[in-house]
Formats: structure tokens, C-alpha cells, sequence
């Protein structure tokens, strides 16, 4: 049996238990009924979307879809396809949930998939396919990371401004090291350890991606290695920014709330971190001091890791399911819930004649221009560690790399010790 059939054994067992108990209503025929129509709904929460965003939300959606009642569930923590698995497993499998990784769902059958119609007013309908399925509705595209920076350090540094090469960028970090400032703040503790891997994302984005943008596929195929030339040496950039001494290690401490703060107040010069980092800038007085560039490659040409997707899922035995997936689209063709979410956590919306409003702020608007301009040249690639579907790494692979980017930033693991360890742990994880 492989990799794929195993886990989709594994979670169709897990999607069995659920059918026996799952609380989400009483109509068996898929929505149609007039009885009690109780959907539930895993959410997360997050400094920038918090309780009342996805209480107002969930209202103007539930409102698109008459007579319908929403449980709100909200995951403990950032992990939240491992909660959706834990809700599985219980059977307690919600109806409804967003930003949660379709993998292993989706090939056992407990997710049900998007049609051609459904998806008809994405962008990109047919992102992160798993079989040729869609089981995420792809709504948001986020440039993972961009590099933000302090226009003001740089200048106190002799730095004239965003670095265009990799070779200007370690020169302007050795300049902002000589004049005592961190180069890169990065964050990483408590729950909140993919903050320590967005050095490590830029880099395979530039010196992987870019080349080989199949290279995870081709990582599937048995075709390459984490430990070859190309991936190695964009960990070995990794390993020698830490060296250099130009990531700041107290960082490993920080959750994302403080290492977020830790920019904002000046501890270093430079802050790689993904899209929704813009509208917190935009409510900081530091708004106007705040750049954006993309992390760039050896010759200057663009390379952006991005993804799109972040959306909707719905449980293929929700026992109102004509209902779930109506709910999940009013909730994201709302143009109101989709203002909410670029207003508070920058999202680009990937949705067809979508503006965003028009008081958006500099760093947002700098985000935007960043992510267009590559976008314009060919430069936008997929995003290591935040891929899904036939593109993503195996499942529990992602938790295990962000424990090695934390080993990386600690000075634990060089790159021939931490791509051995990719390696290995790609191993185990086929086998499981």
C-alpha cells in the first residue's frame, strides 16, 4: 500500500467514527430540510482576527443562507489541521473550516470537492489541486514572506536602500550588524514556531523554486533530494545568515505577537513575515518608516513565494451539505467579509472584479505594489512550508521543518545535518 492509499485509509477509518457521532445536524439528505439546520464552523483567531471579525462575519454570511444556525469553533492553536484532525478522530469533524490543509482529507473522502461552477469567480480556481480536486476554496493569495524593513535603520546604517541582490543584502546586513542594529527579527516561540521559518522559505523560494518549480513534485517522484546542490544551498545561505551573526536568536523566545512588537519598536532593521503583517504596520505609528521589498536572488530577477488558497472546506458527510458549502461561499463572496479580512489581516483577495477599499494604508499598499511587480515579471513561486495539495510536503513533515528552522536560528543543526534530517523524516512519513 503507498503513502497516499495509507493515509487515506488512516483518515476514511477517522471519517467513519465521525458519520457514527457527528453533532453537525439532523438532515441526512444533504441540507434540504426544514428541521433544525445547525452547521459548525472551525475558525482561528489571531491578534488581527479576532473574536468580534469572525463573530460579524459568520452573521453576514449565516444571513446569505435563511434559517441556517452556525456553532463556531475556534482551534487552540495555529496547528489547525492537526485540531481538525483531533475533531476527526473524536467525531466531531466540523461542517465547516477555514485554513485548514486539505491533505489526506481530501484523498479519503472527508472533504468534499469544489466544482467548476463553484469556483467560477476565483482567480486561480484550480490552485493546489490534490488528485485534480479542489477541496480549499482559494480566495487569498499571500506573498510568503516579503521582507519589511525600517527605512530610518537603514539610513542610520548607510544602507541607500532595498537591497536588489542577495550580494546587496548581505552587505547591507554586515552594515547594519557594524553600526549595532539586527539585521532580521524573527520570531518562532511557543505555538508559534513558523515564525522562525520564513528566512528558510525566501531562500528555497530563490535558489529551488525559481530554478525547478515543479521541484516538490519532482520531490514526490523520488526524483530529488533535500540534501542535493540546489536545496542545500539555499539552506546553507540560512545557516550562514545566522552565522554571520545577522538573525537575531532572542527571537527563538518570542511568539509572533512579541516578535511582531520587537519590530515595531525598533529591535532590528528588517522583519521577513507574510502579507497580514501590513495592516498591523498600518495601525503602528511607524507606518510611514516601513518598506517592503522581496527577499531577492542571486541576479535581481523576481522571486515571490506566494500562496493561494486559505479558504473554505467543507465536510463531505455533513448531514447538510447543500447548506455547508452555500454558507462557505456566501461567506467568501461577501464584499463586506472581504474588506474585513483585507482590513485586518492584508489579505490580497484572489476573487474576480474584487477592489479593496480604497483607504488603505502605505505599508499595505507597498505590499500589493511588491507582490504586482513580480507578479507582472514571472516571479512569483510557490511558498515552502505553506504549500497544500500535490505540491505540499507529507503530512507532519511541516511541524518537524519549523523544529529544525528553530535548530538552524539556535545553532544546533548546520545544512548538512538539517537537509539529512528532511530526508529522513520524508522517509518515515512515506512509510507511515
Amino acid at each position: 500500500m503507498n503513502r497516499i492509499a495509507r493515509l487515506a485509509a488512516a483518515v476514511t477509518a477517522l471519517s467513519a467514527t465521525a458519520v457514527a457521532c457527528s453533532p453537525a445536524g439532523s438532515d441526512a439528505s444533504g441540507g434540504g430540510g426544514k428541521g433544525d439546520r445547525t452547521i459548525t464552523f472551525l475558525t482561528f483567531e489571531t491578534p488581527n482576527l479576532d473574536a468580534a471579525y469572525w463573530d460579524d462575519a459568520i452573521a453576514r454570511a449565516r444571513a446569505k443562507v435563511p434559517g441556517l444556525k452556525v456553532r463556531k469553533l475556534v482551534a487552540p492553536s495555529t496547528d489547525r489541521t492537526g485540531y481538525a484532525k483531533q475533531l476527526l478522530a473524536s467525531g466531531q469533524f466540523p461542517d465547516v473550516m477555514i485554513s485548514v490543509s486539505p491533505v489526506g482529507f481530501g484523498e479519503a473522502g472527508a472533504m468534499a470537492p469544489w466544482t467548476d461552477e463553484e469556483l467560477a469567480s476565483f482567480t486561480f480556481p484550480h490552485s493546489n489541486p490534490i488528485g485534480g480536486k479542489i477541496y480549499q476554496l482559494p480566495y487569498n493569495t499571500q506573498p510568503t514572506p516579503l521582507v519589511y524593513y525600517s527605512k530610518k535603520l537603514f539610513a542610520k546604517a548607510g544602507v541607500a536602500g532595498p537591497p536588489k541582490t542577495y550580494r546587496e543584502l548581505l552587505d547591507a546586513s554586515a552594515k547594519l550588524k557594524k553600526k549595532g542594529i539586527a539585521p532580521f527579527v524573527v520570531g518562532g516561540g511557543g505555538k508559534d514556531a513558523f515564525a522562525s521559518s520564513y528566512l528558510w522559505t525566501a531562500l528555497v523560494g530563490t535558489d529551488v523554486y525559481k530554478k525547478t518549480p515543479d521541484w516538490m513534485a519532482q520531490r514526490r517522484a523520488g526524483k530529488v533530494k533535500f540534501a542535493d546542490a540546489d536545496f542545500k544551498g539555499a539552506t546553507e545561505k540560512f545557516t550562514g545568515l545566522v552565522e554571520k551573526g545577522y538573525v537575531d536568536k532572542a527571537g527563538l523566545s518570542r511568539d509572533y505577537a512579541n516578535t511582531e512588537k520587537a519590530f515595531l519598536s525598533g529591535k532590528g532593521a528588517m522583519y521577513p513575515m507574510g502579507t497580514w503583517f501590513a495592516t498591523a504596520a498600518d495601525k503602528s505609528p511607524m507606518k510611514d518608516d516601513i518598506g517592503v521589498f522581496a527577499f531577492p536572488t542571486d541576479d535581481g530577477s523576481p522571486a515571490v513565494p506566494s500562496y493561494t488558497g486559505g479558504g473554505m472546506s467543507v465536510s463531505a458527510k455533513s448531514k447538510h451539505l447543500k447548506a455547508a458549502k452555500e454558507f462557505a461561499l456566501a461567506f467568501q463572496q461577501d464584499k463586506a467579509n472581504l474588506d474585513a479580512v483585507v482590513k485586518s489581516d492584508g489579505a490580497i483577495i484572489a476573487m474576480k472584479d474584487y477592489t479593496p477599499p480604497a483607504d488603505m494604508g502605505p505599508v499595505y499598499n507597498a505590499t500589493v505594489q511588491a507582490y504586482d511587480e513580480a507578479a507582472k515579471k514571472g516571479g512569483v513561486v510557490n511558498a515552502f512550508l505553506v504549500e497544500t495539495g500535490d505540491d505540499a510536503l507529507l503530512p507532519g513533515m511541516v511541524e518537524k521543518t519549523y523544529a529544525l528552522a528553530q535548530d538552524i536560528i539556535a545553532g544546533r543543526k548546520d545544512a548538512d545535518e538539517a537537509t539529512k534530517a528532511l530526508d529522513d523524516d520524508w522517509a518515515k512519513a512515506g512509510t507511515r
